[in-house]
């Protein structure tokens, strides 16, 4: 229930504020135009009459904002954007209107917030976002290095490619079949790009490991890698990326990555399509990743067990059962004939399920 006197909205954008405040008493409106700085809008803010509660939408100018009003004692709700009402016959958009919007959803509670994380969780956030753009990338320059291969007819047939005998044949044979010409100069760019990209990649991947073993996120990384998939980057991306898992039970964390079914439902019609697809992109990626690890017969082998031995033994226990349902879950689908892509996509909403109830497990 919004208790304060002054509601105010912040549209936030990085060369401009737009900002409106809402007297509940005297319902008088108030608009200003503010620089970008906390300063400037704390300055603005302490002219009104409190107690405030203050919204802005989440978004590429972080949660700084937030962190340096509540440090002011003001209630500061970071609004989720997908959420937001907004009338369908309003055809008019501007940063003024959208502040006074803000304002008018938070006076009537209307706002879905997200979580703020701490300094902390956000600098290992942005680590692990740095570390899968450089996943897309290696994958990029990988691709570009082939296709010029297979353009001019070089194609490996040695195994599986990107090892150590196919980076032989690259510089052994693949690189002298193009000749001294500018497609040599081409391939010596793309192929420098790979090593240059798979070398960050690796720096990455061991600050990770070391953050993984030794930081807050490690009780909740030990517990998740008692799962088959979750290794210790993934784990460690999901720990960072969900954050407070205490707001979510076992049914809700997979509609909030988006693993969930669509449906339109009206009257005695109740129509169910694809999945979502809302929410954390990088959280629905892993989590189907891992799903597929499942498929195979379940078997305890040494990574597993030294995973385990990192874990308490009520989440090695945990573990081990959410490793025998979830392959029994991949068997029951098999012998459904249903496709392999959508029964994964079920053995990850299930799966998301699992790591919920290890990550809210007490470590006693």
């Amino acid at each position: 229930m919004f208790i304060e006197r002054t509601s105010v909205g912040l549209d936030v954008h990085a060369r401009s504020v737009a900002a409106a405040a809402i007297d509940g008493v005297t319902g008088e409106l108030v608009q200003a135009r503010l620089a970008p700085s906390e300063e400037a809008i704390r300055a603005w803010l302490a002219g009104l009459p409190g107690p405030l509660a203050v919204v802005y939408e989440a978004g590429p100018t972080g949660f700084g904002l937030s962190r340096a009003l509540t440090s002011q004692g003001v209630r500061c709700v970071v609004a989720a954007p997908s959420k937001l009402q907004r009338p369908s016959g309003d055809r008019v958009k501007t940063d003024a209107r959208d502040a006074v919007h803000l304002a008018r959803l938070l006076r009537l509670d209307e706002v879905t917030a997200v979580a703020v994380p701490t300094v902390g969780q956000e600098s290992a956030r942005d680590l692990v976002r740095a570390r899968e753009d450089c996943r897309g990338d290696l994958m990029r320059a990988r691709h570009r290095l082939s296709k010029l291969l297979l353009r001019h007819g070089i194609v490996y047939q040695g195994g599986d490619a990107w090892t150590g005998a196919h980076d032989a044949w690259l510089r052994r044979d693949a690189a002298p079949a193009l000749g001294p010409g500018a497609t040599r100069m081409a391939f010596d760019s793309e192929y420098e790009a790979v090593q240059l990209v798979r070398a960050r990649r690796d720096r990455l991947d061991r600050t990770i490991g070391e953050l993984a073993a030794g930081s807050e996120f490690s009780p909740i990384v030990h517990r998740l890698g008692c799962l088959r998939g979750v290794s210790t980057l993934t784990g460690f991306a999901l720990a960072v990326e969900i954050g407070d898992w205490h707001r979510f039970t076992g049914a809700t964390i997979g509609s909030f990555v988006g693993l969930t079914p669509s449906e339109h439902s009206s009257g005695a019609s109740r129509a169910q399509g694809p999945i979502t697809k809302t929410g954390n992109s990088h959280v629905r990626r892993l989590l189907v990743e891992a799903a597929w690890h499942h498929r195979a017969r379940y078997m305890v082998g040494k990574t597993m067990r030294d995973r385990w031995e990192l874990a308490p033994a009520a989440a090695r226990v945990r573990g081990d059962q959410g490793n025998r349902r979830l392959h029994e879950r991949w068997v029951g689908f098999l012998d459904r004939r249903k496709r392999p892509t959508v029964a994964n996509v079920a053995v990850a909403r299930e799966l998301a399920g699992w790591c919920w109830s290890l990550a809210v497990m007490d470590d006693d």
